[in-house]
């Protein structure tokens, strides 16, 4: 059984977080996973063994085509994909849902959130402009078969009809299906947190897809976990690259060069888990806010908005700071809830031994210990 790292008694930061401690605490969002497990043993390019998924991120729960949110993408290095980067980059704002999924199944995820778009607003492409889609992705290719890009249409609108307001759910899920952590078992994390009253109140949500870092590299809570607990005999041939796509979402009436700033604040939680961004490393913020709407199809020719302002210096630092705690325990939550995976060929990576790191991490003053 897998656990989250507050279950444990591992409290990251001194942030309160939101109630499920999800991205979902931000009212409106929504998140649905499609998980495709199929086969095992022999690697056969092309047909399996199947490990891996797609993941979607509706920024409110109305009509996203014709509501869209002010958003921001930064790369802290950019070996990876991301779809619609360019018009969200020019335009600072985000149409439709943020699907994540594995690297070479991108353009069909792109393609099927098209037909998705086309079934709900047949006038896109003829009277309105289509779906600029959003669409991000890890490698799944050490567990996966990746050459079938095994992601189709059918997934893709699962993942959409799937999608809810409660918390979401966490580890070999959806995109993070065959993800790699530190050489442990990656996938899907999620945390929140909530920042004082007297500085607005503001929620700051961050959900994760974790594939990068090497074994020694991994710290928790301060510890550097990687010096002791080492995956067993089983090497990853690989180069120790890989990527993170890190989602951060928030209810306060941020700008798109705000969120742009806030974007690159969740590299420092990747940083305290112990990445460094490798040369090979695609690691993706995109950064929304829900406080209020733009409009697909706008009644006046100026729009009137709210923002904090630039030198409210203690509610940005708190917002700055809820960011990078979120993204630091959203990270260790997706390999805490991860279990051992066995993939193409055999290939196995293995589950953090939770009570390995219980053990360690209470030899530095902790006091952790098992729910139950």
């Amino acid at each position: 059984m897998r656990f989250r790292a507050r279950d444990l008694g591992l409290k990251i930061g001194t942030m309160a977080t939101g109630p499920s401690n999800t991205i979902n605490d931000v009212n409106g969002v929504k998140v649905g996973h499609e998980t495709i497990i199929e086969g095992e043993g022999e690697h056969i390019p092309g047909k399996g063994p199947i490990r891996t998924g797609v993941s979607v991120i509706f920024p409110h729960s109305g009509d996203t085509y014709m509501d869209n949110v002010p958003a921001a993408m930064e790369w802290l290095n950019g070996f990876g994909e991301c779809l619609g980067y360019g018009f969200v980059q020019e335009f600072g704002f985000i149409i439709g849902p943020i699907v994540i999924t594995n690297s070479f199944n991108v353009y069909k995820a792109a393609d099927a959130l098209q037909d998705w778009s086309i079934k709900n607003h047949p006038e896109v492409g003829i009277k309105a402009h289509g779906l600029l889609c959003v669409v991000a992705e890890c490698s799944d290719d050490w567990l996966n078969d990746i050459q079938g890009r095994h992601v189709h249409k059918e997934h893709v609108f699962r993942a959409i009809d799937n999608a809810a307001t409660e918390p979401c759910r966490e580890g070999s899920i959806g995109a993070g299906t065959g993800m790699i952590a530190f050489e442990w078992k990656g996938g899907v994390g999620s945390s929140s947190r909530v920042i004082p009253s007297e500085h607005g109140g503001y929620t700051v949500g961050v959900m994760v897809v974790t594939n990068f870092g090497a074994d020694e590299q991994l710290i928790i809570g301060g510890v550097r976990i990687g010096d002791k607990i080492h995956v067993p005999e089983d090497p990853i041939p690989t180069d120790k690259e890989g990527s993170c796509v890190i989602v951060v979402a928030t209810d306060a009436p941020f700008s798109s060069h705000q969120l742009k700033k806030m974007a690159k604040r969740a590299f420092l939680g990747l940083s305290r888990t112990g990445g460094t961004g490798r040369n090979g490393s695609g690691d993706l913020a995109i950064a929304f806010s829900t406080s209020h709407k733009i409009a697909r199809d706008p009644k006046s020719m100026a729009e009137e908005r709210t923002v904090i302002h630039e030198f409210s210096y203690d509610t940005i630092n708190d917002l700055f700071d809820a960011a990078v705690e979120a993204t630091e325990e959203a990270i260790l939550n997706s390999m805490f809830m991860s279990d051992t995976m066995v993939g193409r060929g055999g290939n196995t990576v293995h589950g953090l031994p939770i009570p390995e790191v219980i053990e360690e991490m209470n030899r530095h003053g902790y006091n952790l210990k098992m729910p139950g």
